[in-house]
């Protein structure tokens, strides 16, 4: 099964901006692999910081060690 397609407009000079950026030869392909690139970073950012809930359980357990040593 095919995956749904979205169409998105850009301003010409953005879209000749990733092209230059990404290497990429047409418009449609730049933006994808920028979108792809931008996600991928995303989640290994995740993976290596943690999820946004695990900030205030990190922070406490930082406290609950201080104020035991």
């Amino acid at each position: 099964m095919p995956k749904p397609k979205v169409t998105v407009s850009l301003d010409a000079d953005l879209a000749i901006d990733v092209m230059m950026l990404s290497g990429a030869g047409n418009p449609q392909d730049a933006v994808e692999l920028i979108v792809r690139d931008y996600l991928a970073r995303s989640r290994r950012t995740e993976a290596r910081t943690g999820e946004a809930d695990d900030a205030g359980r990190l922070t406490h357990e930082r406290r609950s060690d201080a104020e035991s040593g």
